[in-house]
């Protein structure tokens, strides 16, 4: 049984937000951990796709058979979105490439996630990039027709190091950029708790009107750049402040750092879509006495940056 397999690597956006939707420079570390996929075939007068979703601890979260004609379950699972969002995608990869699993063949897919699903560090853009690589079409055009996003987190899932991304004229761009600052064990990440759903955040963004849109999105640009110069936590610290200062009031949206770290001696920001899954916070104090902190509040999950950022 003839084998290949895919990997994508999973995302943290660290600057931009929401506002790289609209061209806005950002700054995106892809992770050490991603979502791999493996595909096996066999000879078949009747072919069918079997897919198996395993989690991190190797537990199957998601299984279910397809026909090849329409990619219909064979078998329909009420209430799972998963089953129809895959019937979904696999449809949109069958108009960019019309001869994808046209064969006589049985194909066995098995996909592995290396981090909780709940933490919204790539799971649905790991998934289309693999899709995409597996399927020979643009995993941006495939992100496009289905979920929706800038794509820089599809951009993240084929990088082997920090990226500056933008959108210009509607297509991404993106380089490889050096973003391993001699204060990066003062930098760490917590995990707040409240998922996201990407689509329905970037809906919420696209239906909003922003006065001064445009030049919101050249004063994040311009921090970006500072961001990824500064050599000093203080300087750091400043850069945070203000970009979390332009979101909140662009958006009207509460400070994570106002919401549950006000006592906090270091600065946190947001990640992403706002109150979801990721805060990246700066401490001048011992590992030890951060994590207790964030422990305290409600919110164990501290990861130090050197653990979970590809440099």
């Amino acid at each position: 049984m003839s084998e290949q397999y895919y990997y994508g690597h999973g995302k943290l956006l660290l600057s931009g937000e929401y506002f790289v939707m609209d061209g806005a420079q950002a700054l995106a570390l892809p992770t050490t951990v991603g979502q791999s996929m493996r595909v096996k075939y066999r000879p078949s007068y009747q072919p069918t796709l079997n897919w198996k979703s395993y989690d991190h601890s190797g537990k199957i979260w998601f299984e279910s058979d397809y026909e090849f004609w329409h990619f219909q379950p064979i078998k329909s699972q009420e209430n799972n979105p998963t089953q129809t969002q895959l019937s979904l995608v696999l449809n949109a990869v069958r108009a960019q490439n019309p001869h994808f699993l046209r064969d006589d063949v049985d194909v066995f897919v098995e996909t592995k996630i290396e981090f909780p699903l709940e933490w919204g560090l790539g799971s649905s853009s790991t998934f289309i990039y693999n899709i995409a690589q597996w399927a020979y079409v643009s995993p941006f055009e495939l992100l496009k027709k289905t979920i929706g996003g800038s794509g820089y987190d599809i951009a993240c899932a084929q990088a082997m190091g920090p990226i500056l991304f933008r959108k210009e004229d509607g297509k991404p761009q993106w380089e490889t950029v050096s973003f391993n600052p001699g204060f990066k064990e003062n930098l760490f990440f917590v995990y707040l708790g409240q998922k996201q759903s990407s689509a329905r955040e970037v809906l919420k963004y696209k239906e909003r009107m922003i006065p001064g849109k445009e030049q919101i999105v050249n004063d994040l640009s311009l921090l970006t750049r500072e961001m990824l110069s500064a050599k000093e936590l203080p300087t750091f610290n400043k850069v945070i402040r203000t970009h979390e200062d332009i979101i909140a009031k662009a958006l009207g949206f509460e400070k994570i750092r106002d919401q549950y770290f006000s006592d906090y001696w270091g600065e946190v920001k947001s990640l992403g879509a706002w109150g979801g899954d990721f805060a990246l916070v700066t401490s001048d104090r011992s590992p030890s006495e951060t994590r207790d902190y964030f422990s305290a509040k409600g919110f164990p999950s501290l990861i130090p940056f050197g653990e979970i950022v590809r440099s």
